[in-house]
């Protein structure tokens, strides 16, 4: 009995791009809810959560992005969007700090800093996100440990 396998290639619909557009909306998101927050409970701490695991998740889709533009010695091109995205990385790192040592205050200002670099995203009201930050804490807590 002879089997022959074929397989065929996987096409990755979602680049990093996409992936960025759609985790800037959700930060974006996010940051609305948490300024509605008048105290701090279980939702706060998955918002603020969720918005430090997206920031750390855009930084890290910087160098994918630029790689390419390397590779065809873009190097120009390749600095400035580093430039223009290294501020996720800088204030996930700060959000982090703050949401360890439960520096409420700090993660409200942060919030809004990255608020301001995102300020040109636009969310309809009647979008399709749900709320993402569900269950952020806990994956949060997790790498934190």
């Amino acid at each position: 009995m002879n089997l022959e396998v074929v397989l065929s290639r996987i096409i990755k619909l979602e680049g990093v791009g996409k992936q960025r557009n759609r985790m800037t909306r959700e930060v974006v998101l996010a940051i609305r809810e948490l300024m509605q927050q008048g105290e701090v409970n279980e939702k706060t701490r998955d918002l603020a959560a969720f918005i430090t695991l997206n920031l750390e998740a855009i930084y890290q889709t910087i160098d994918k992005t630029v790689e390419a533009w390397e590779k065809r010695d873009y190097w120009v091109k390749a600095d400035r969007f580093r430039l223009e995205w290294s501020w996720t990385g800088q204030l996930a790192e700060k959000m982090r700090e703050a949401i360890l040592a439960e520096d409420w205050q700090t993660v409200a200002i942060t919030s809004a800093e990255a608020a301001q670099k995102l300020g040109n995203i636009l969310i309809p009201s009647r979008h399709r996100m749900g709320e993402p930050w569900e269950g952020a804490w806990k994956k949060f807590d997790q790498s934190a440990n």
